[in-house]
């Protein structure tokens, strides 16, 4: 693996000319919880044609392809990630045109949410707080506030793991809580469309700054964390279950769960993945014994041991 990715790193200079492109970069510095190991070769395409051509020679290669996003919905494991990580930070152009709104998967969901609001446009502002960005959106079918994805999405662009270019429907997707295609097929989100409605500015800089209140007071912003850990089981909130549980505080290393909201867990103390999975794992293991209810993450866990 050693010379393996040396001769990777080599091979992705002639791909890579407008991005950046490192070698044993520590992955810590691109997640939310400020966890993981090091990537093997790190990309940063520079355009959307660099994206696909890394996807395509990973795919010719074989060569293991992780899509990192935001890194706002996942834990890297302290062993880092074999392979090539992909990270999109610098495909994020937003462009608004009359009611419709064309964002980069690299983008920001907060930034598309700030612009939409400036025009004007109605139907974005539950994203005003979504620490991801506009692929990993897609990706879950994020929501919050009683808004997702769903409601507003046209159309998507993304990339097979071959590296074929699909535009997929609003149908074609198939969302669902916290699910769609592009996550059960493995696909690469190059953009997205979504189409709002016309709304009054002060109303919806109204609706923002409430949601941003609500957000602010109830949520551990101060702290790195992965957001919400698990998915809300039918007919439960999880995080009101780790609450009777008596598990806020408790957790494993500098992890643990948060005294503002049971259903973060936080970096509190310079914690590693070890740590934080470990309280992961502590959460499902009390919640299921006192209630037998199996949570389910809601955060993805990558990498090596």
């Amino acid at each position: 693996m050693l010379m393996l990715k040396h001769q990777w790193f080599e091979e992705l200079r002639g791909i890579i000319t407008q991005g950046i492109l490192r070698i044993d970069e520590p992955l810590n510095k691109y997640t939310m919880t400020k966890l993981g190991g090091t990537a093997d070769v790190l990309v940063i395409p520079g355009t959307i044609e660099e994206m696909e051509a890394t996807v395509r020679y990973a795919y010719e290669k074989d060569i293991p392809l992780l899509l990192l996003g935001n890194g706002s919905n996942m834990v890297v494991r302290d062993g880092g990630v074999r392979g090539i990580v992909l990270h999109l930070s610098k495909l994020n152009m937003i462009r608004v045109d009359g009611v419709k709104v064309h964002a980069e998967a690299g983008a920001l969901i907060i930034d598309a949410s700030k612009q939409a609001a400036a025009a004007s446009l109605t139907g974005l502002e539950f994203a005003c707080g979504i620490p991801g960005s506009i692929g990993g959106a897609m990706a879950m079918n994020a929501g919050a506030y009683g808004g997702e994805i769903k409601d507003i999405i046209v159309q998507c662009t993304v990339l097979t793991k071959s590296g074929e270019r699909l535009v997929l429907s609003k149908d074609e997707l198939e969302l669902g809580y916290r699910k769609s295609i592009i996550a059960s097929e493995g696909y690469y989100v190059i953009s997205a469309d979504f189409e709002l409605a016309e709304g009054d500015k002060e109303e919806i800089d109204a609706k923002v700054a409430d949601l941003t209140y609500q957000r602010e007071s109830k949520q551990p912003l101060e702290y790195p964390s992965a957001g919400s850990v698990f998915k809300r089981p039918p007919g439960y909130f999880a995080g009101k279950l780790i609450q009777d549980c008596g598990l806020q505080g408790k957790g494993h290393g500098g992890a643990e769960v948060s005294m503002k909201h049971a259903g973060f867990i936080v970096n509190k103390n310079e914690a590693t993945a070890s740590d934080y999975i470990a309280t992961i794992n502590m959460v499902k293991s009390e919640v299921k014994k006192r209630f037998d209810v199996d949570l389910e993450l809601e955060v993805k866990i990558v990498g090596e041991e």
